[in-house]
């Protein structure tokens, strides 16, 4: 193989692995919608695994909430920390590559913060400081529902 041969091949490989770093782990399989937000074209079993872990996070905040309006910061504790275990092994390979970096990346922070929440509330026993800290959190929240949708991906022919 001659040596300028051997750099285009190399230049090739370099711009199909960059093609898909862009496409599965940046870009995802994404739309624009008619609402402004970006449109996450998912199989139905793919958005209902996303609407699960969102109901998780929902269901965990009302918890938060009515244990912070209790006075009971060690409930606080066990909800934050069971909502911050996350392992990325379970999001199914298929939906993973069709996320955008961005919305990895807010699901990711939201279980970090979850767990700093769980830590906030076993060290200082505030329920101020945990109001706070859950109010911040929230913020992911309502970052990725104002920038992201769920749309059901087109059927292929």
């Amino acid at each position: 193989m001659t040596r300028k041969l051997s750099i285009l091949l190399n230049i090739i490989l370099i711009a199909v692995v960059a093609f898909g770093v862009n496409k599965f782990v940046i870009q995802g399989s994404t739309a624009p919608s008619d609402d402004g937000r970006t449109a996450l074209l998912v199989a139905p079993s793919e958005k209902d695994y996303v609407l699960t872990e969102m109901r998780g996070f929902l269901e965990t905040v009302q918890g938060i909430t009515t244990a912070i309006g209790e006075d009971d910061i060690a409930e606080v504790r066990t909800l934050a920390a069971k909502a911050g275990k996350f392992s990325p092994a379970n999001v199914p390979a298929s939906l993973f590559a069709k996320m955008p970096l961005e919305f990895k990346t807010l699901g990711m922070e939201t279980h970090t913060l979850f767990e700093e929440l769980a830590k906030i509330a076993a060290e200082s026993e505030s329920a101020q400081a945990v109001s706070l800290a859950l109010g911040d959190l929230m913020l992911n929240c309502t970052a990725c529902h104002s920038s992201y949708r769920l749309d059901l991906e087109p059927l292929s022919n």
